[in-house]
């Protein structure tokens, strides 16, 4: 799988093959699918390749490499070609554009300089320390983490960030994050989770991860997050996750769809020796209206937007 998203006009896909981009490039062309925008995993701000596309004329590929003087774009006439160079650009080939005749695309005038925050120090701080916690959750996109930069400090009719502060703050704490987990060898912690969850969820128990604010609502939400033939379910709530990111261990909610106690405990069981054959202990003492509590455990959550 190549570590890009891709977006259509519609669908934003996570870490597709180079077969299944390939086919993306040459579907689009119709009036409502006439582009692919993708971007690597960890997104980097103002770091894509994005290509457009009408049936009967050529193929525009764009690059944009980090800022908007550096926006090239090229016409190519074979959807092989660019998902060769799609795919190259993904995976960071040596030479994948070898033979591509880019040219500078004109964007107009350049926006006007984002003004300096006017916060407090205690305001800044606030901000700075919810965004980086919600980083350290590992669950959101910059897109996101803009939205809550915005909104974090607003009350009544005063809003001290615009979206442009908003964005600019968000992705210096984004690319901050991205070059702490360059550091981080090998399979993390919330990995080993995803790959348990999946085993579970592939075997009759729903599982999700940071589904839902809290326990209240994600009781009433998992039953329909699932397989209507499922068993049972078990997942952790975003307060949850953000316990685990201050290093405090995950709790995990978990049950029967038929509300006994005896199903309750069989899930609980399946859960633990899920997580076991995954290498995460657990400590639970078996009684159904105890959590299953995972710990020690290191909340190192690669960035997936």
């Amino acid at each position: 799988m190549l570590a890009i998203a891709v977006q259509t006009n519609e669908t934003r896909h996570l870490r597709v093959s180079a077969e299944e981009l390939a086919g993306m490039v040459r579907r689009i062309g119709a009036p409502d699918d006439r582009f692919l925008v993708v971007e690597r995993i960890p997104d980097l701000p103002d770091v894509y390749v994005q290509v457009w596309h009408a049936d009967g004329e050529d193929y525009t590929l764009e690059l944009r490499d980090g800022s908007g003087e550096r926006h090239f774009e090229v016409s190519l006439d074979d959807p092989e070609r660019v998902a060769e160079a799609m795919t190259g650009w993904a995976r960071g080939a040596p030479g994948w554009d070898d033979g591509l005749d880019w040219q500078p695309l004109d964007l107009g005038p350049a926006p006007e300089p984002v003004p300096p925050l006017e916060l407090d120090a205690g305001e800044r701080q606030g901000v700075e320390e919810r965004l980086r916690l919600s980083l350290a959750c590992g669950y959101t996109d910059r897109a996101q983490l803009a939205e809550q930069a915005e909104e974090y400090l607003v009350s009544g009719d005063r809003r001290p960030l615009s979206r442009p502060q908003a964005e600019q703050l968000a992705d210096r704490l984004w690319l901050e994050r991205v070059g702490e987990q360059t550091g981080w060898v090998g399979e993390t912690d919330p990995e080993r989770l995803t790959r348990a969850f999946a085993a579970l969820d592939a075997d009759g128990i729903t599982a999700r991860e940071d589904f839902s604010c809290c326990r209240s609502c994600g009781e009433a939400e998992i039953g329909a997050a699932g397989s209507p033939d499922a068993r049972g379910f078990v997942y952790f709530h975003s307060q949850a996750t953000e316990s685990a990111a201050l290093g405090q261990g995950l709790s995990l909610l978990y049950g029967g769809f038929d509300g006994s106690a005896e199903t309750t405990v069989a899930v609980g069981k399946e859960v633990v020796a899920a997580l076991a054959g995954f290498g995460l202990p657990t400590v639970w003492n078996g009684a159904p209206s105890q959590a299953i509590e995972i710990r020690p455990l290191l909340w190192r959550r690669r960035l997936g937007g």
